[in-house]
């Protein structure tokens, strides 16, 4: 027999009340060389800003039959990893878009389809971090101006392939535009934080 589960036994289970879908923030240290040199971190940071939503990487491990006597067996085939998309914010300066536009001619050019041929001048690296509700301890004690980081996924060699449409019409008032963009991924790694210890665990 189940034994009858209660809120307060829920309570106990849910570790934080539960992570939240809005508390995220996703970083692009730094853009290739061959793309944008301008890049900065006050760049960053202003796209650390303006990034409305993300995605925790998905990937997948195909699975591979083998025929025996009439039955099959299931074995982990090779691990896939899906393509990742963020939801940027467009402000009047363009800066943020105008940077990925960059980045994808520097890999195919708008007007003759040249471009840079080395793949790992057109690769870089990011991170998504979920963020929990509290907030890190100073030297005191205190709460600190940091915020608690749950887990951290940093994505290698990525390269955006799909920039999205900005919608225009005089229809849509009060809005701010914004706009995906979709890149390809290597591999990720995941960094597992333990909260307020500070310790972290490395998924490799």
């Amino acid at each position: 027999m189940a034994a009858t589960k209660t809120l307060s036994a829920f309570k106990t289970k849910l570790s934080g009340g539960g992570a939240r879908p809005n508390l995220f923030e996703v970083s692009i240290p730094s853009f290739p060389s061959s793309v944008l040199d301008a890049w900065t971190a006050d760049e960053n940071d202003s796209f650390k800003f303006l990034c409305k939503s993300a995605t925790l990487p998905a990937s997948t491990v195909a699975n591979v039959d083998v025929p025996f006597r009439g039955r099959i067996l299931k074995v982990a085939g090779d691990r896939t990893f899906a393509p990742w998309t963020v939801s940027v914010i467009n402000d009047e300066d363009f800066n943020i878009r105008t940077a990925f536009e960059l980045w994808a001619n520097a890999m195919s050019k708008l007007d003759d389809a040249t471009g840079v041929s080395n793949p790992g001048a057109y690769m870089t690296d990011a991170e998504v971090q979920q963020l929990g509700r509290g907030a890190t301890l100073n030297a005191t004690g205190n709460d600190g101006d940091e915020s608690v980081v749950l887990r951290t996924y940093k994505m290698y060699d990525i390269f955006p392939t799909n920039i999205g449409e900005i919608a225009l019409s005089y229809d849509n008032g009060d809005q701010v535009e914004q706009f995906d963009v979709e890149f390809q991924v290597q591999y990720f790694t995941i960094g597992q934080s333990s909260g307020d210890s500070g310790n972290e665990k490395s998924i490799n």
